[in-house]
């Protein structure tokens, strides 16, 4: 009896040891980056309505180009934020977000919305076999459904009827030299990188992928990704649903990007579209009129509380595109079921080929670099071939082969290609055939290094 009370007591004090390290790990992940004072949304505004080009140029990591490009970036936030109506604030990592009503979000009224779509189902998939190949994952769970508060006291969560949307400020803003910079998907620091395409690697060579693709009509597709959080200027784990265009590529993106200048140490949930190869149209997330959000419990641009450890517990989330009667859906997945988050419109594809369907799937990693030093880090920063519980990867990859409600996917059929030397990133693709529980999958990623391409 002794003995047992003893086991008792000391599973006792290794599970409170354990919650203790679990709640540490939680603040750690929404605590990183401090903020000095609570500013309210009202205080926001007047702060920007006021402000001036001289203060925030002396600003630590100010790249303001000048006068006008400020000028831009304060006008812009005005207009974005006119007719929003704000429920709530919080902090998380250094940002604020504001739980704005569902009806006053930008897009709806950027973009002339007047009636929310109805959300489809999402499209499930049929596993060849049960066969757990290599492991067993763990969902992380939105950072917004866990009953957490801020340093300031606020409940890390938005109401029925809100969402999360997170605050575009100037000390945002001017980390980068214009606003389109801001918008833009990759770093565009330096002149002349106009016409630049995403999928090529030679644009001022500080751009390099490890992804595999396929060439095949679809709707969407779907993969749960394993989160990471690397170090470097810009680096990613993502999916691409890609169209042509006269006006050039049309993308609607999705993943997990770390980028410092951007978002702080965390890499945090992202979207992203393109309507013209990267050049004039597309942003990140709810932060220009693309996306219409209708679910209050995911933080698009927010954090994990979650990430994975070498030889330990691999972390991820699905993320799934669906194209649905005219609308880019997209579904969100952690312990539960799959959740529609909200969708683009195809009217922001114009007569593009987006507009109707996608003709490339593609799955992987992306890396670029600001200051022409080292390249970052990709992945988990570890080789493909160092495989499970070391490299970064993606599985239950399959594509949508129809616009219809619910519905199976098709496993896919990649090609993989690696853009940079095989000592910095590298990528390796296994078919449903040989999946098991993990149907179509990838390992990808890297060190990186000062010579890479």
């Amino acid at each position: 009896m002794q003995r047992l009370r003893l086991s008792l007591i000391t599973s006792l004090v290794l599970l409170i040891g354990s919650l203790a390290l679990i709640g540490g790990g939680l603040a750690q992940s929404i605590d990183r980056e401090k903020i000095a004072r609570f500013v309210s949304f009202q205080s926001f505004l007047t702060n920007t309505r006021t402000a001036k080009f001289a203060a925030y140029r002396r600003l630590a990591g100010a790249r303001v180009a000048n006068a006008k490009a400020f000028e831009e970036m304060r006008s812009y936030i005005l207009n974005y934020y006119e007719g929003v109506v704000i429920v709530s604030t919080f902090t998380t990592d250094g940002a604020f977000a504001d739980c704005v009503t569902i009806e006053s979000q930008p897009s709806l009224r950027r973009l002339g919305i007047k009636k929310l779509a109805p959300a489809p189902r999402s499209t499930a998939f049929k596993p060849i076999s049960d066969r757990q190949v290599p492991g067993t994952v763990r969902y992380a769970p939105s950072l917004l459904q866990l009953g957490l508060k801020d340093q300031f006291g606020n409940r890390i969560a938005c109401k029925s009827g809100t969402i999360p949307l997170q605050r575009i400020t100037l000390e945002r803003l001017v980390r980068f030299p214009t606003l389109r910079d801001f918008l833009s998907k990759t770093p565009n620091f330096h002149p002349g990188k106009q016409g630049r395409n995403d999928f090529k690697p030679d644009w001022e060579a500080t751009h390099l992928h490890a992804h595999a693709w396929q060439f095949i009509d679809n709707f969407g597709g779907n993969s749960w990704l394993n989160l990471w959080n690397p170090s470097g200027d810009f680096t990613l784990s993502q999916q691409w649903y890609v169209a042509d265009a006269p006006s050039g590529t049309q993308t609607a993106e999705g993943g997990w990007v770390n980028e410092p200048d951007r978002w702080g140490n965390s890499s945090v949930l992202f979207i992203y579209w393109t309507a013209d190869g990267y050049n004039n149209t597309g942003c990140y997330n709810l932060d220009c009129a693309g996306f219409v959000q209708i679910n209050s419990n995911w933080y698009l641009g927010g954090p994990w509380n979650h990430y994975s450890t070498f030889g330990g517990d691999q972390w991820g989330f699905e993320l799934q595109w669906k194209l649905y009667q005219g609308n880019w859906w997209l579904f969100l997945k952690g312990p539960g079921d799959y959740e529609a988050v909200g969708y683009y419109p195809t009217s922001i594809y114009g007569a593009g080929g987006l507009a109707n369907k996608a003709t490339r799937v593609d799955y992987g990693g992306e890396v670029a670099r600001k200051t022409g030093d080292a390249w970052p880090q990709m992945g988990s920063g570890r080789l493909a071939a160092t495989g499970w519980q070391q490299a970064a990867f993606q599985e239950d990859i399959f594509y949508i082969p129809h616009d219809e409600n619910d519905g199976f996917g098709v496993w896919t059929d990649l090609a993989p290609q690696d853009e940079g030397l095989p000592a910095c990133f590298t990528v390796d693709f296994t078919p449903a055939s040989a999946g098991g529980s993990w149907g179509s999958y990838i390992f990808f990623g890297g060190p990186g290094g000062m010579t890479c391409n």
